[in-house]
């Protein structure tokens, strides 16, 4: 009586309290986080299906992860947003939970909540902006900006024209409509099974983003009266179709960390190199921004993930369970394309097979990094040049415009301590614009190498999630200026040319950077935050905990 009580204060009638299913929809909407600030009509449409289907929807706030506006980085925060929502779900009396997301680390914070509590769970993506319109062209979100940065700072545009670019390229509710972070996570969420098909690309304005959240609240019932559960459907063989789409579609490498803390969640066993060598027979098949041309809104209306699983075939396991309550080969059997210049045929392929993320490892990196082959220019996977080292990405800022800057074209940028403790939390730093005094003479690309993460939306040679990071004592905190890197990516080979008894005396002269914080989520997370090359979960949250953990029953 007293539970019941207290939830008629908001006008329920009795009949909501007869045992059926309650249904909480766990928001990331927030004016804070612009890419998600549609989701309280996504969650009108979502409540609509589980009514339908005889459910009882509660709607309730998480962390919004905005990563435009999030300082010093969201992904400071992506554990934070997984442990608020995972307590959420499992204090509350529910029997399954819709994820709202949209936003590059709401997505996956979500799924890692989910994978932890392990009641039923459905993902709702809130989807991609329209296509930016400048100058008669297409523009992406993000892609576009690194490019307009570098031009601004080369002279070849005004501060004016950027100010009037911004309004043409971020034109609707949404994310990045790019293959950014946000579009692969959602991409993701569709292969691992854990949202309904299509649900990746439809436009967050597309009346069909509500028809697929409706859908959503009707399958999240029949999801409880099954008992189907996030572990039953992100098994090792969907995070192998995970990793596999990831490369034909050009994804983020984002989706590494990501996918190695939502494995480490539910007890999967998934490694860094997992992601190197089953890709080795995947072709990229899909032409977007920033390896390719297009945008997601194309992408959307060529036939959109479905498609692309549809033509990989064999490459995929066809047997994992989905949300859909049916396999991955029965939702995409039939799936047609509709446009083969920007869904390409596997003979055909718009890059061809293990030109996807790959993971790099030498005595620069022994735990491993990685770099986007299909985002890096050719011609420098396998290069040899000197390195010019800087401690942070303030630290190069401020140099970055100087004319008597000493670089060229063969030189290797470090840019360090910006790895999960270093920053703290890993920010997408690594991608920092050329020097300008290359701009200026035409050089588009260089060799960058970084602890940090990149946007998914930028592109160019840069070699990212150095592990370990420099703030723990990696070998990338012993990089000197001038030192002689060899960046050698068909042989997954990254090293620093020094002796090792040089590297042996600069580590027993070397100190590690002060304490970051000393109270508060970073200070929890700084202590407890492991590597990239495990997902940069905290170490105390891998692993299932189940429903009950700490529960009273209600």
């Amino acid at each position: 009586m007293n539970h019941r009580s207290w939830m008629r204060s908001q006008g329920f009638t009795s009949e909501v309290f007869d045992g059926r299913p309650v249904i909480g929809i766990a928001t990331t909407w927030s004016e804070l986080a612009p890419c998600n600030v549609h989701l309280h009509r996504v969650a009108e449409s979502v409540k609509r299906g589980v009514w339908q289907s005889g459910g009882f929807p509660l709607e309730f706030p998480a962390m919004a992860l905005g990563e435009t506006l999030l300082r010093p980085t969201a992904m400071l925060y992506r554990n934070l947003l997984a442990m608020e929502a995972e307590e959420l779900i499992r204090a509350n009396p529910l029997d399954g939970v819709v994820l709202l997301s949209g936003c590059d680390k709401t997505t996956p914070g979500l799924l890692m909540a989910a994978s932890s509590v392990g009641l039923p769970a459905i993902m709702v993506t809130g989807g991609p902006k329209l296509n930016g319109k400048y100058q008669g062209t297409d523009v992406g979100s993000g892609t576009a900006v690194w490019r307009w940065e570098e031009d601004l700072l080369a002279g070849r545009m005004t501060q004016e024209e950027c100010a009037f670019a911004e309004g043409c390229m971020s034109r609707s509710d949404g994310h990045c409509m790019t293959m950014g972070t946000a579009s692969t996570m959602a991409s993701m969420a569709e292969a691992l099974g854990m949202q309904l098909p299509y649900s990746a690309s439809w436009p967050a304005v597309d009346s069909r983003r509500y028809e697929t959240a409706q859908r959503a609240g009707q399958v999240i019932v029949d999801l409880v009266e099954h008992d189907v559960t996030p572990d039953k459907i992100m098994t090792r063989e969907a995070f192998e179709n995970a990793i596999r789409v990831n490369a034909a579609i050009g994804g983020s490498t984002n989706a590494v960390i990501h996918l190695l803390a939502i494995a480490g969640r539910l007890g999967v066993p998934l490694e860094l190199d997992d992601f190197d060598t089953l890709i080795s027979g995947v072709p990229t098949l899909v032409n977007l921004q920033p390896s390719g041309k297009y945008l997601m809104e194309d992408f959307c209306y060529a036939g959109g993930l479905p498609a692309v699983m549809r033509e990989l075939g064999d490459l995929l396991h066809s047997g994992p369970l989905t949300v859909t309550r049916k396999t991955v080969g029965e939702n995409v059997k039939d799936a047609p394309c509709w446009n083969r210049d920007v869904i390409m045929p596997l003979d055909q392929p718009f890059q061809a097979a293990g030109t996807g993320t790959a993971v790099l490892r030498g005595n620069l990196a022994p735990d491993g990094a990685v770099i986007k082959q299909s985002a890096a220019s050719p011609h420098l996977l396998k290069h040899r040049g000197r390195a010019l080292v800087f401690d942070s990405p303030e630290a190069y800022h401020q140099v970055e415009a100087d004319p008597e800057l000493e670089v060229d074209e063969d030189t290797v940028l470090i840019i360090r301590y910006c790895g999960p403790k270093g920053y703290p939390g890993m920010p997408e730093t690594a991608n920092v614009p050329l020097p300008a005094k290359l701009l200026k003479r035409g050089v588009r690309d260089i060799v960058r190498i970084c602890d940090g993460r990149m946007s998914g939306t930028a592109y160019g040679t840069v070699v990212l999630h150095v592990a370990p990071e420099a703030a723990v004592g990696g070998p990338l905190a012993l990089v000197r200026t001038g030192d002689w890197i060899t960046l050698d990516v068909p042989a997954r080979a990254l090293t620093l040319d020094v002796p090792d008894d040089e590297l042996a005396a600069r580590r027993a002269a070397w100190t590690p950077p002060p304490r970051t914080a000393t109270r508060g989520w970073t200070w929890l997370y700084t202590e407890h935050v492991q590597q990239a090359d495990t997902g940069c979960d905290l170490d105390f949250l891998t692993g299932a905990s189940g429903p009950e953990v700490g529960r009273e029953s209600h």
